[in-house]
């Protein structure tokens, strides 16, 4: 497999997802996983008020985005989603990015980059 096959995972605030899902579909990205999950960083969390008790939230709302990547450069999506997420505050979240050794697409048995591609064939 000579394409090289890069993962790159976003957890960043629910409230910027649209707006780095619209600038990922600009630069070419056009198949994503999005997961709603908790976390917690150096955030740690804060404290709310039920019925009179003070509780504390550690684990923040977040969402995690999973993109595979083969055409477009890696550099141009962590950059793109740098300037999308970025306030300056605690909380604009996390880029983690991954070598993938392989893709299989379970319906063709395609594998590596042409597991990524989508055209006619695989409809």
């Amino acid at each position: 497999m000579a394409d090289k096959l890069t993962k790159v995972d976003i957890i960043t605030s629910r409230g910027k997802f649209e707006e780095l899902k619209k600038a990922l579909g600009d630069i070419g990205i056009a198949g994503m996983t999005v997961t709603n999950v908790l976390g917690c960083g150096m955030q740690k969390g804060h404290k709310e008020y039920y019925r009179g008790l003070t509780m504390d939230i550690n684990l923040m709302p977040k969402v995690k985005i999973e993109i595979v990547v083969c055409e477009v450069p890696v550099d141009l999506v962590v950059e793109t989603a740098k300037k999308v997420l970025y306030t300056g505050e605690m909380g604009d979240g996390k880029i983690f990015v991954y070598n993938v050794e392989n893709v299989i697409r379970i319906s063709t048995g395609d594998e590596g980059k042409a597991a990524l591609q989508y055209d006619d064939r695989n409809r």
